[in-house]
């Protein structure tokens, strides 16, 4: 087989050219049973013609007295011609008898051998060849709709549902394609030991012919001397046949599509698909991050593994197997729509509605979600990846207090807007100018600072306040 992920070759080639094999040895054994059954109806109606022969010289002969009964006259030929016609008789009776009772029976044997093991077949290595082409169907589909999803993701420029996402897609067909390889490996390990146990069965019946005919030749002894010579070169014939000289011919014959006990077993690594490499398949970040619970009863941080794709998705998965089950994301955020929290030590924020068709995605809705990256400065690369992909998503860089590193609710408390002016005041500096009462959403995309404000500023905030409700934060 090719690295092709999905080759060409028929599955159903090997264990359909070894079912066509034992289709031919059930016929050439269904030959020589019926030449055995003929032969046996021969002797049988010989057995009668020779009777009615008999006949014909049964009564004494007439006016005998005129022969003399001793032996060695007329009437002892006669005696004689008797005796050995009778002895036809017997013979022919005989050998009958036997090829009905002993040869034809182990032929039979034989045949329903051959049956017995096309019905094995049929359900071994037959059965196993279809399951690889239902694998191999499936994963092509799924290479299809790779294709079809990196082609828009171009036309589009990378904006997809999180199901679509190119990056997604791959992994699925990862994990069909480890699907089939397990399919193809057992079905090359089943092939390879039917085809061991077919020399040794072909064996076993080139061993039973050759008894067949010797019992046959055996019982067909008394007749003629020309009639045995032919038998005794039925007989040596056969039994000139050497038992593996079938199994080698056709092994040599058929190589290209008898399967090869030495070829490695496949692997998913080693083969290659189209769109394999294509830049919207491959993650912008990706790894393991803490998530707390969006349970406000949970205080606890749960890992899992994120992405961040260029279709500007963040996506959660349980772990990065593609393996064990199929890998679908479980809580999936359009970043571009997204609110993304500077990072805090090892900690940073991102806000956003989860686009995913999963339970969580229906209950929670739009809801911050809080991360711990394993280090500072890997919170900083994830911070800096997903500000960038996000082209413009608003950044809200927060300022923790000392608490925050103690308890979780210490650092919610400073997450919210502070209340008490004397003590803490906001500030928010906008992006490009100061808002005015038609542009709440600019000041949004602004960044908000927690220190200490100065008198002035909190003065201009208060009088702001008096006139109007406080800008969101």
């Amino acid at each position: 087989m090719s690295d092709d992920a999905v080759p060409e070759t028929d599955p159903n080639s090997t264990a359909g050219l070894l079912a066509q094999r034992l289709q031919a040895w059930k016929h050439a054994v269904g030959y020589l049973e019926e030449y055995m059954e003929s032969v046996e109806k021969l002797h049988k109606v010989q057995a009668k013609e020779y009777e009615k022969v008999l006949k014909t010289i049964s009564k004494p002969l007439r006016e005998g007295d005129h022969f003399d009964q001793s032996l060695g006259g007329v009437a002892g030929f006669f005696e004689n011609m008797r005796v050995n016609t009778q002895a036809l008789i017997n013979t022919n009776a005989e050998t009958e008898k036997s090829i009905k009772g002993s040869v034809l029976p182990v032929l039979e044997r034989l045949h329903k051998e051959i049956k017995h093991k096309a019905k094995e077949l049929e359900h071994g290595a037959e059965k196993g060849a279809k399951e690889v082409e239902k694998a191999r169907n499936t994963t092509q589909k799924h290479i299809e709709l790779l294709g079809q999803h990196t082609a828009s993701f171009e036309s589009t420029g990378g904006k997809a549902n999180p199901t679509d996402d190119p990056y997604v897609i791959q992994r699925g067909v990862l994990h069909r394609l480890n699907k089939q390889v397990i399919e193809e490996n057992n079905q090359h390990n089943d092939l390879v030991a039917v085809q061991a146990n077919f020399q040794t069965f072909e064996h076993h019946v080139i061993t039973v012919v050759q008894q067949a005919m010797e019992a046959f030749h055996s019982f067909a002894g008394g007749q003629a001397l020309k009639v045995q010579a032919l038998y005794a070169d039925m007989l040596g014939t056969a039994q000139r046949i050497p038992p593996d000289f079938e199994w080698k011919a056709f092994a040599k014959r058929s190589s290209a599509v008898l399967v090869n006990p030495d070829e490695p077993p496949r692997t998913v690594e080693a083969l290659t698909f189209p769109n394999q490499n294509h830049p919207s398949t491959k993650a912008l970040i990706e790894g393991s991050l803490e998530r707390k619970s969006r349970n406000k009863l949970s205080w606890g941080y749960s890992t899992s593994y994120y992405v961040v794709t260029p279709s500007k998705f963040f996506h959660e998965f349980k772990d990065d197997d593609n393996y064990r089950k199929d890998p679908a994301p479980e809580l999936s955020i359009y970043l571009p729509d997204a609110v993304v929290g500077s990072p805090s030590g090892e900690k940073f924020s991102v806000k956003g509605k989860d686009k995913s068709k999963g339970l969580g995605s229906k209950i929670a809705g739009t809801s911050e979600l809080n991360f711990k990256a394993h280090s500072p400065a890997e919170a900083e690369k994830w911070f800096e990846v997903i500000r960038n992909v996000a082209s413009g998503a608003p950044v809200v860089e927060t300022t923790p207090s000392p608490k925050e590193e103690k308890t979780e609710a210490a650092a919610a408390a400073v997450a919210a807007p502070v209340a008490a002016p004397e003590k803490k005041a906001e500030v928010v500096v906008p992006v490009a100018a100061t808002p005015t009462a038609a542009e709440p959403k600019a000041q949004e995309a602004g960044v908000v600072s927690t220190e200490p404000a100065t008198a002035a500023a909190v003065a201009a905030t208060t009088a702001a306040a008096d006139e109007k409700p406080a800008a969101k934060a």
